[in-house]
């Protein structure tokens, strides 16, 4: 399962929705906003304001994330440093703009649900901070009803611990009791409020905030305008969006594809793009790929028998990556996953691209022997070094093998590219009709030749044995089966006959391409 984060100044929203106090301030995206928002606070005798970088990242303060400023032109400084980081490899794309507060005390709140319970748990701590040692002796843990909330005993004696007066110790224990309804209006996986401060005015306020939601509870919640529901290090780049497009539009398997790294460090062998295939098996071949001195650039998981035109997808997705030195697939599919679907999705991706980049693909499992043929055979007709592998072949024996193939060809790096496609598609006589996410387009006049070349390796997956001209093909009964089409494409485009392609569609990826190729 996994979850969706939230920033900062979304979270604080919420926890300002479930009556909880906040610092006032607003979110800026630029150094002119950031400023805008700083003016109503800094006018004020010994006026401050906090400037914190919005990214999901711990120790914010230790990279430079988190400054006070006193004036309009440290703001500007500030943010405009802040606007220029990445974190990790990525940009931070908003800074929050806050009020700085006056603290007393620092208390520490979170709410998650305790998969081993099967039921929502509150963790208090009187003195907040970032050392889970110092909060260690003062921690309680404070378990919650569901219907009826935290249990009044539990909070109670979390709240005496603390040491406080009658009125704070009331609305402390309100902000006890808050937290789980704030975290029940979202369905949040887990909100963590650390710290909550006690100001020198006597005022309880969520000082700091983190909320992820279960990637199940996203849709229904289009008011936190979540674009992806999942779990990532990263506001979601164009490229994630492209993939998440996919994998909703076609639920035939999973499809995971999320960026990690867009340059290599100077020690590494290269970026690569990586292709997985079933969870425990992708790991095992990432940890072999980065062992052997690669970065990844990606994490990709095509598994549970997923369409020949998903991963075809997930191949173009990851080819759209720049300046990789090779194509790494590997996993070990599941009972169910026929890996000759797997192997015709790369096959036509790599040709239509005209990878000349090395590709080592792992394939185990159903079907392995046809799948390393479909591959092979596609090696012979492109410049590139593609290799297919079986099960009986360790993640860290085809990682060596990548090496090899890498150093082999010389440095030579991926550039992405527009597709190639078949002359025939534009002679007035091929026919052609539309398929699920996309369209087929075959030259009738060839269609011997199509059933021929199709037969001999495919037995026949969608053409008929009783010699029926194209003309009389039931398109309505293809329109579903584009796998069994894709097949067809990269069967007749082995056996070198132009005469059959499936043409499939990726909403806004060539768009993206347009861009980055400016």
């Amino acid at each position: 399962m996994g979850m969706a984060r939230l920033h900062e100044y979304q979270g604080k929203a919420i926890l300002a929705a479930n009556g909880f106090k906040i610092p006032r301030g607003q979110a800026a995206s630029s150094a002119d906003e950031a400023v805008a928002a700083a003016k109503e606070f800094i006018g004020k005798k010994d006026g401050q304001v906090v400037i914190k970088i919005q990214a999901w990242t711990t120790g914010r303060a230790g990279i430079g994330g988190v400054a006070f400023a006193k004036k309009p032109d440290e703001v500007r400084a500030h943010a405009e440093r802040m606007l220029s980081m990445k974190v990790g490899q990525f940009p931070v794309e908003t800074v929050l703009v806050e009020e700085k507060i006056d603290i007393d005390r620092e208390f520490f709140l979170s709410f998650a649900i305790d998969d081993a319970a099967r039921a929502p748990v509150i963790i208090f701590a009187a003195g907040g901070g970032t050392g889970i040692e110092e909060r260690a002796a003062s921690t309680r843990r404070i378990p919650c009803d569901v219907n009826r909330g935290p249990l009044d005993k539990a909070v109670d004696e979390a709240v005496a611990s603390s040491g406080l007066s009658p009125t704070h110790a009331k609305q402390l224990a309100e902000s006890i009791r808050k937290l789980l309804a704030a975290a029940r209006s979202v369905e949040a996986r887990s909100l963590e409020i650390n710290p909550l401060v006690l100001t020198k005015s006597g005022e309880f306020v969520a000082a700091d905030c983190r909320i992820t939601i279960d990637d199940y509870a996203v849709a229904r919640h289009p008011e936190l305008k979540i674009e992806i529901a999942r779990e990532f290090d990263h506001p979601p780049t164009q490229l994630e969006r492209v993939a998440y497009a996919v994998e909703q539009n076609d639920h035939r398997g999973t499809f995971y594809f999320a960026q990690l790294a867009t340059t290599a460090p100077k020690r590494s062998k290269g970026l690569v793009g990586f292709h997985g295939a079933g969870g425990g098996g992708s790991m095992m071949s990432m940890d072999a790929i980065v062992n052997a001195g690669f970065t990844i650039a990606n994490f990709t998981d095509t598994s549970g028998n997923p369409s020949a035109s998903k991963v075809y997808r997930a191949a173009r997705i990851i080819l759209a990556q720049r300046d990789l030195v090779g194509y790494f697939g590997s996993g070990s599919g599941v009972a169910s996953q026929e890996q000759y679907w797997s192997a015709y999705g790369l096959a036509k991706a790599f040709w239509e691209l005209d990878l000349d980049i090395p590709a080592v693909i792992r394939l185990g499992g159903n079907t392995e022997d046809r799948a390393v043929d479909i591959l092979h055979r596609m090696s012979k007709v492109l410049h590139a070094s593609i290799e297919g592998y079986r099960k009986t072949d360790t993640p860290a024996f085809i990682a060596a093998r990548f090496t090899e193939l890498v150093e082999n060809a010389g440095g030579a790096k991926w550039q992405p590219r527009a597709l190639r496609m078949p002359k025939f598609i534009k002679d007035p006589a091929a026919i052609n009709f539309p398929v699920k996410g996309g369209r087929v387009w075959i030259d009738s006049a060839r269609w011997p030749q199509i059933r021929a070349a199709v037969e001999e390796h495919s037995g026949g997956l969608v053409v008929d044995r009783a010699g029926a001209p194209a003309t009389s093909i039931p398109t309505e009964e293809f329109a579903s089966r584009d796998s069994e089409l894709l097949a067809c494409d990269v069967e007749c485009r082995l056996a070198g006959i132009e005469a059959f392609y499936l043409e499939l569609d990726i909403p806004g990826l060539d768009d993206l391409l347009q861009v980055m190729s400016r």
